[in-house]
């Protein structure tokens, strides 16, 4: 990490390097998406992965509750709920108190399709952080939970 520049504050330039980095290392992981069935280039794409692992986390969801869940337009969940279940990846089944409505979630293979992608980027990142040294292992270590805090916030 460089040090603050001369006149500039600490925590302005420490958000910029934090932001820099943190955007190259996602975009990283993002390209180490794994295939699924029916693709034409084998991976899902950003959209379609957050869409599925949003379903994951949070359960069972009407398109609505995902399309705004995910910031996007109802039309665009609606083609991204299409393409998941194409593949087999989710469900539709009907609301349990409103006849007009469905609910999505995901499948087994889905889920395992989720599973896999974490192992992929878990063993990536893995390997990246054991071979740094373990004082700087240990920087991680602890900012780990710092990192998580501010992306909560």
């Amino acid at each position: 990490m460089t040090p603050p520049t001369r006149g500039r504050p600490a925590a302005p330039a420490l958000a910029e390097e934090l932001r820099i980095s943190i955007a190259r290392l996602s975009r990283r992981l993002r390209h180490l998406r794994l295939s699924s069935p029916g693709e034409e280039d084998g991976r899902l794409s950003v959209t379609q992965f957050a869409a599925l692992a949003a379903i994951e986390r949070h359960g069972s969801m009407t398109p609505g509750e995902l399309a705004q869940h995910e910031k996007v337009q109802p039309p665009s969940m609606t083609r991204v709920i299409a393409h998941l279940e194409d593949r087999g990846l989710v469900r539709r089944a009907p609301h349990p108190t409103d006849g007009r409505q469905v609910v999505i979630s995901p499948t087994e293979a889905g889920r395992d399709h989720l599973a896999a992608e974490r192992r992929r980027k878990e063993a990536w990142l893995g390997q990246r952080i054991a071979e740094l040294p373990p004082a700087e292992q240990e920087v991680l270590r602890r900012a780990a939970p710092i990192l998580d805090k501010i992306s909560r916030a």
